[in-house]
């Protein structure tokens, strides 16, 4: 680790649980995001401060106005550019020594698979229910683990799925309907902070995975209710008839 490096993340090698071995692990990690909207932006943003090394963007969108209130990785000037170049841009002004890369493409099937296969952590920080199933599908096969996140309104939830145990459940053992419920930010609303605080949980979810420290979010569910600023917890249990994982 050079000099430079030493002195950007100093604050979090002095961790004894991180230290100089957790941030190489982090420096030598690739990290797969698939969305760059309110989760993604805030995950992708800290998991370039904090050093991990490679960055997988991939999202077809392109930056609207409407965004802007809660995808705090895009701005006024970048509206109308696809959504991973002006994260991409946003990422190396924050630390240049980042490697981006951009998939401005739905990815589906083997491509999919390929660059899950590629990653040591997904993130899903998107907003329907086809592409969650997809991603899921993707680190199963793979064993590659999962940090789902999601929000609406005023509610957010996050959880970890680590399809490498086998105890762990997996994205279709929470919702085994397939079907799109029809709930999203464009028709329902979505308070603007609160993407950032379910996508920052993300981001140290991921770390703590590279790292492997600390206790992941396998197996639990948190649930917050941001209006009354209350935290829920449910426990998840692995589905045996699960199509996915069983």
């Amino acid at each position: 680790m050079e000099d430079n490096q030493l002195l950007r993340y100093s604050r979090q090698i002095m961790l004894p649980q991180i230290d100089i071995a957790g941030q190489q692990k982090l420096l030598a990690a690739r990290v797969l995001i698939v969305g760059l909207g309110g989760l993604g932006s805030p995950a992708a943003m800290y998991l370039a401060a904090a050093g991990v090394g490679r960055l997988a963007l991939n999202d077809f969108d392109r930056v609207d106005l409407t965004n802007l209130q809660r995808q705090i990785a895009h701005d006024t000037g970048n509206v109308g550019l696809s959504k991973v170049e002006s994260a991409q841009q946003t990422l190396l002004r924050i630390n240049p020594e980042s490697q981006i890369e951009t998939i401005g493409l739905q990815l589906e099937g083997e491509a999919l698979e390929m660059e899950v296969a590629k990653s040591d952590v997904v993130l899903d920080c998107t907003d329907n229910f086809a592409t969650r199933f997809a991603v899921n599908r993707a680190c199963v096969r793979t064993l590659t683990p999962l940090v789902s996140g999601a929000v609406i309104r005023f509610e957010g939830q996050i959880t970890v799925f680590t399809p490498g145990y086998a105890d762990s459940p997996c994205y279709n053992c929470l919702y085994p309907d397939q079907g799109e419920l029809g709930e999203t930010c464009v028709r329902n609303g979505v308070v603007a902070p609160l993407p950032g605080i379910i996508g920052s949980m993300q981001a140290l979810e991921a770390i703590k995975l590279i790292a492997g420290i600390g206790q992941p979010l396998r197996g639990r569910l948190l649930l917050l209710d941001a209006l009354n600023m209350e935290w829920n917890r449910m426990n998840l249990k692995k589905n045996p008839q699960c199509p996915t994982c069983a």
